[in-house]
């Protein structure tokens, strides 16, 4: 005969609620009581139903992640960090890919989250896209990640300060025609910071910022390539190129490989990510603790749905780390080019 929550509700002398919540690791439970709930459980060898659980409850037991592409490496390791705290929760995950940020993304709708989620996590999609209030308004609690909303816990990178780093370096380098890679013509607010981060590096040291060595890369390999072979087409190419993202400037090694121009010997080129590949291309980027900030996330909103950090709103700035490699080198080590 199976053991039921009545049953241990029964033998450690509390109501089959405060079992769940004790079970559960729910707040608002005496530890004495908490303890001892757990200890008749273990004797009785009783195993906790999800389902029964979540009906009793009326929680679902899953987050739900929405995020713009889940085929990009930045957003599966993203999704990696989350799913690492939330297996460890027992928690389920779902997810809500939503497409192009620059158009209006497919947000789910209030029918499709409520009742199937707890909680979510919105992973860099600009809080100026369509229907992110409305998003919002749904009452679950959120977390996001690479963007900030009033009362909602955020982890993000200094998006500008990383831009001036990447930017910075190459200056130092000795190069002046620095060309820059941006992602879409719409920015969003990431996007728009690393143009603002580029921009003072250039101003502060007295460099023009040439319209004409900016070419968009959309985020993609493939657009990366497209804007490198745009970049080389002036008639004064640059030579250094500042790529907002790891898998534009492997766009970009592309085109110079395929024109006969050696990344770093001819031309100097940086970027942001820590991309799983940089090291393998020898490309020098600012790195950012990807996987890590899907787990604050993650954690930042369980602390949220269970009531533990109070109403406090959580904004956490976690740190880059400039990696030099091969791709930049000192101007007067790069070849004469054009």
């Amino acid at each position: 005969m199976s053991i039921t929550i009545r049953d241990v509700a029964q033998a450690a002398g509390v109501s089959t609620a405060t079992v769940s919540r004790a079970l559960r690791g729910l707040p608002h439970v005496d530890p004495e009581t908490r303890e001892r709930v757990r200890r008749v459980a273990q004797e009785m060898d009783y195993v906790v139903s999800p389902s029964a659980s979540r009906l009793a409850s009326g929680r679902t037991g899953t987050v739900a992640v929405i995020t713009p592409f889940i085929d990009r490496w930045f957003f599966s390791t993203v999704l990696s960090g989350i799913s690492d705290v939330l297996q460890g929760r027992e928690v389920d995950l779902i997810v809500f890919e939503v497409g192009d940020p620059s158009t209006s993304p497919g947000l789910p709708t209030e029918r499709r989250l409520r009742g199937r989620a707890d909680g979510m996590i919105v992973v860099t999609l600009p809080t100026d896209a369509p229907r992110i209030a409305d998003l919002l308004e749904i009452g679950l609690p959120a977390s996001f990640i690479g963007a900030t909303w009033p009362g909602v816990p955020s982890v993000c990178i200094d998006d500008a300060a990383a831009a001036r780093t990447a930017t910075q370096h190459l200056i130092n380098l000795g190069h002046q025609r620095i060309g820059i890679i941006p992602g879409r013509p719409a920015a969003s607010t990431s996007q728009g910071n690393r143009s603002k981060g580029y921009r003072e590096a250039m101003t502060g040291a007295g460099l023009d910022v040439d319209p004409a060595l900016e070419a968009h890369g959309y985020f993609t390999v493939a657009g990366g390539e497209a804007a490198m072979t745009a970049l080389l087409s002036q008639p004064n190419p640059p030579t250094a190129v500042f790529a907002m993202s790891d898998d534009m400037a492997f766009g970009a090694i592309r085109s110079l490989q395929r024109h006969g121009i050696r990344p770093g010997s001819d031309i100097a080129i940086a970027s942001i990510d820590g991309h799983d590949l940089a090291e393998l291309l020898d490309l020098t980027t600012v790195g950012q603790p990807v996987a890590e900030m899907g787990r604050m996330a993650a954690e930042a909103l369980l602390g949220r749905m269970l009531g533990s950090d109070g109403d406090t709103q959580q904004d956490v700035v976690v740190p880059t780390t400039l990696v030099v490699r091969g791709s930049t080198v000192p101007i007067e080590r790069t070849a004469a080019f054009g």
